[in-house]
């Protein structure tokens, strides 16, 4: 059950036009009211760790120098991250990935960036409570188009702006 106050999140893996997959996620606040200084800062995090890692994009950047590079997740948010920071999309899903830095050496492979390459930058921020107790968390996701310069951003919906802190 869904209840005022708080927070969704949807990832949305669809097939478009032509047969492409498009996939973006958001997370919404649900109302009455308005969203806690908590949730606020789960979402700063979120969009902070997403720009921060399209910022690295560029043609020739292998998927273990991104891991390496990568927005490094606060400590109480890493035992609930993300299974990637980076996929591919388009005519499939999901591949290639790169992986975060401590699951590279066990479940990684290497790959590079290629110019014409549409890949989906992830973020899911959600910190431990306490001993396995999960609070609340922020899915966030953006579709971008790797260019000979760096990326394009493919994905048009836009950000919930309440939870950025800014009034609607």
């Amino acid at each position: 059950m869904i209840r005022p106050g708080e927070l969704v999140s949807f990832d949305t893996d669809l097939i478009g036009p032509f047969g492409y997959c498009a996939d973006i996620s958001r997370s919404f606040f649900c109302g009455p009211g308005r969203p806690s200084d908590e949730q606020r800062r789960l979402y700063g995090l979120a969009m902070e760790q997403i720009h921060y890692n399209m910022d690295l994009l560029k043609p020739g950047l292998s998927y273990r120098e991104l891991a390496e590079r990568a927005w490094k997740l606060p400590e109480t948010c890493a035992p609930n991250r993300y299974s990637v920071i980076l996929h591919g999309v388009g005519l499939c899903d999901e591949y290639p990935a790169c992986l975060y830095q401590e699951d590279f050496e066990r479940h990684g492979y290497d790959g590079h960036l290629e110019a014409g390459m549409t890949v989906c930058v992830e973020s899911f921020i959600g910190e431990v409570g306490g001993p396995g107790e999960f609070r609340e968390g922020v899915k966030l996701e953006q579709q971008v188009l790797i260019t000979e310069t760096g990326v394009e951003l493919l994905s048009t919906f836009p950000f919930e702006e309440e939870l950025l802190g800014r009034q609607v």
